[in-house]
């Protein structure tokens, strides 16, 4: 009999194919909004209440919420009335869009983020937190941010960044050792959340986002650092 492939290595997951992420992330979505909470003691929901703030100051009438997961971001974004007309959250993984439409998020669509089902210039304002680190291609889904957006619309990127300077080994440390161990209380996916911690290392420190957003084609990009730069709010315009 051919042996049996073995599983792939969740830190590796960000190297394979996007259906490998979407199969690793439907594994954790029973728990997904649990775990968050626990392994950054509740400060998603301040991190998620900034960006909201951000993105509704603007007045846009359509936003879009990339890798929308189980929806916090556009639960949010209606709480802050940021949306004159539509909201739509996007995602490619099934069982978290079942946990977002458990908890009566606005529309959902299942796409994917580098192939999205939108015409050109179709909304004001794009959203993403924490979705940007698993793209297969990030330029390539910049790009299809920079497409989907209006003139002078706004692409909103929140994402797990590099903190200053003295924080960083302890940061980096409690991700690399702490976390999965605490997180395997709970879940089976201790794996899931060693490639969170390698993802966020390799991520692209704050600067090299920017410059990426810009080569993408918007006009504009800044960020603001959150958490002692633990998390960044990058803003970049068409």
């Amino acid at each position: 009999m051919p042996a049996t492939a073995p599983a792939p290595d969740p830190r590796d997951l960000a190297h394979q194919s996007p259906a490998a992420i979407a199969e690793m992330f439907g594994r954790v979505a029973p728990r997904y909004d649990f775990l968050n909470h626990a392994l950054c003691g509740g400060s998603d929901v301040y991190w998620r209440w900034r960006l909201a703030r951000v993105v509704a100051a603007q007045r846009p009438a359509r936003v879009l919420d990339l890798a929308t997961g189980s929806g916090d971001v556009l639960l949010a974004l209606a709480r802050h009335h940021a949306a004159s007309e539509t909201m739509v959250g996007a995602d490619f993984c099934l069982p978290m869009l079942r946990e977002a439409l458990a908890k009566s998020a606005p529309r959902l669509v299942a796409a994917d983020a580098l192939r999205l089902p939108f015409p050109d210039a179709s909304f004001d304002a794009i959203t993403i937190a924490f979705g940007l680190r698993n793209f297969a291609d990030r330029a390539a889904g910049l790009r299809e941010m920079r497409r989907v957006l209006r003139p002078g619309g706004r692409a909103h990127v929140l994402e797990f960044s590099h903190p200053v300077a003295p924080l960083a080994p302890i940061y980096f440390g409690y991700l690399r050792w702490v976390m999965p161990r605490y997180a395997q209380f709970f879940t089976k996916e201790r794996g899931a959340y060693e490639y969170l911690a390698d993802s966020i290392r390799a991520f692209p420190r704050q600067p090299e986002l920017a410059e990426m957003m810009r080569g993408a084609g918007f006009s504009t990009a800044r960020w603001t650092n959150l958490t002692f730069g633990i998390v960044a709010l990058h803003v970049a315009e068409v």
